[in-house]
C-alpha cells in the first residue's frame, strides 16, 4: 500500500512539475531570441517582472487581465474534456459581453440583485451562442472548429450593428452603446490604486471551484468525460452523445460570457467595439498549457495575465522590442509543452530498444 502511494505521488509531481519546468524553458528560449533585436534577455525580464510586481498598480493590472483569460480557458477546457474544440470563445463572450450591456442600460432593477442578474444574462448569451455550435455538431455533423469560427464573425456583426445603429451612446465618438444604469457598476478595489480590478476576479476563480466540481463529481460530468475519451464505447453505455455534446458546448459558452461581467460592469461601463484584445484565442493557449485541469488554468491565466501586461510595457523601456514579444513567449511556452508528448514516445522507444 505505501509503494502504491509512493507510486501515485509521483505521478502527481510529474504532472506538476511538467508544466512549470516548460514555462521556464520556454521563457528562458523566448527571452533569448531578443539577442537578435540587440537587447538584453536579462533585463527584459527584469523589464517583465517590475511591470507585473513593481506596484500595487501593476499587480492589480496583472489580475484584472487574468481573470477574462482564466475564464475562456475554462471555456476551452470544458468542450476540449467533451472530445470537442472550441473555437468560438471570442464570439462567445462577445455576445455575453453585448448581452450583458443592453439588459444592463435598459432594465432597472435594484441594486442588491443586479449585478446577480447580469451575471445571469452575460452567462446565458454566451451559453446560447455556444448551444448553436452545439446543435449543429450534435444534430447535423456540422464540425465544431468550423462552425465556431464562423459564429465569431456573425457575433462581431450583430455587436457592430447594435453599438453603431441601435444603441449607440450619442455622447461618444467611439463605436459604444449607452452606459449601463448605476445599480449595476461593480466599483474596483482602491487597494490596487486604481486598477480596474473588480470582484469579477473571484467570480474566474469560482468559476473554476465550479468546472471541477461538475466535472468530476456529478453524473453529468461522468458522462462528459466519456464522451471525450471514447465517443462508441458511449453510444453503447447508453449515454445520450447528442445531449451531452450540446450541454459541453452551452456550458462552455456559459464560462466565456461571463467575461462580460468584468468588462461592462467594472471596466468600461457599456459595451464598446474590439474590447477584447483575444481574450478567447489567448485562452485556447490558457487551457492548453494547464492540459484542462480547472485549477492549473487559474495559474497558466494569471501568467498569461502577466505575459500580456509586461510585454506592452517593454515598448516604454526599450525601443527594440514591442509588445509582440508576448505573442513570441505564449508561443514558445506551448511549443515546449506540446513536446511533452515527445519526450514519453521517446522514452518509450529507449525502453522497447533495451528490452
Amino acid at each position: 500500500m505505501n509503494l502504491l502511494k509512493i507510486y501515485f505521488l509521483k505521478i502527481n509531481l510529474a504532472q506538476i512539475l511538467r508544466p512549470i519546468i516548460a514555462v521556464f524553458i520556454g521563457l528562458i528560449l523566448g527571452l533569448s531570441l531578443t539577442l537578435f533585436a540587440g537587447e538584453n534577455p536579462w533585463r527584459v525580464f527584469l523589464v517583465l517582472m517590475q511591470s507585473g510586481f513593481g506596484s500595487f498598480y501593476d499587480f492589480g493590472m496583472v489580475l484584472s487581465y487574468s481573470a477574462p483569460l482564466i475564464l475562456t480557458g475554462l471555456s476551452v477546457a470544458f468542450a476540449y474534456h467533451c472530445g470537442l474544440f472550441n473555437i468560438g470563445a471570442e464570439g462567445q463572450l462577445t455576445m455575453g459581453a453585448l448581452g450583458t450591456a443592453v439588459f444592463c442600460a435598459l432594465v432597472p432593477l435594484p441594486s442588491f440583485i443586479a449585478p446577480v442578474a447580469a451575471m445571469f444574462i452575460a452567462g446565458m448569451s454566451g451559453g446560447i451562442w455556444g448551444f448553436f455550435a452545439g446543435y449543429l455538431k450534435a444534430k447535423r455533423g456540422a464540425h465544431e472548429v468550423i462552425t465556431t469560427i464562423m459564429l465569431n464573425f456573425i457575433a462581431a456583426g450583430i455587436a457592430s450593428f447594435v453599438a453603431v445603429y441601435v444603441l449607440k451612446d450619442p455622447n461618444s465618438q467611439n463605436p459604444q452603446t449607452v452606459p449601463i444604469l448605476p445599480q449595476y457598476v461593480l466599483h474596483s478595489f482602491p487597494f490596487f490604486q486604481g486598477a480596474p480590478l473588480t470582484s469579477s476576479l473571484f467570480l474566474s476563480i469560482f468559476a473554476s471551484l465550479v468546472f471541477y466540481f461538475f466535472l468530476y463529481k456529478t453524473p453529468k460530468g461522468f458522462e462528459i468525460r466519456a464522451v471525450g475519451e471514447n465517443i462508441n464505447s458511449s453510444y453503447t453505455s447508453g449515454i445520450h452523445v447528442q445531449k451531452i455534446q450540446i450541454l459541453s458546448m452551452f456550458i462552455s459558452g456559459v464560462f466565456s460570457g461571463l467575461v462580460g461581467v468584468g468588462e461592462v460592469l467594472g471596466r468600461s461601463y457599456s459595451f464598446k467595439l474590439d474590447f477584447s484584445p483575444g481574450y478567447g484565442f489567448t485562452g485556447i493557449a490558457v487551457a492548453f498549457l494547464a492540459k484542462g485541469n480547472p485549477i492549473g488554468i487559474i495559474f497558466s491565466g494569471l501568467l498569461f495575465g502577466l505575459l500580456t501586461k509586461g510585454s506592452g510595457d517593454l515598448e516604454i523601456f526599450s525601443s527594440k522590442i514591442t509588445s509582440d514579444l508576448s505573442l513570441i513567449l505564449q508561443g514558445m511556452i506551448i511549443l515546449i509543452v506540446s513536446s511533452d508528448g515527445l519526450w514519453d514516445l521517446l522514452k518509450f522507444k529507449k525502453k522497447g530498444l533495451s528490452a
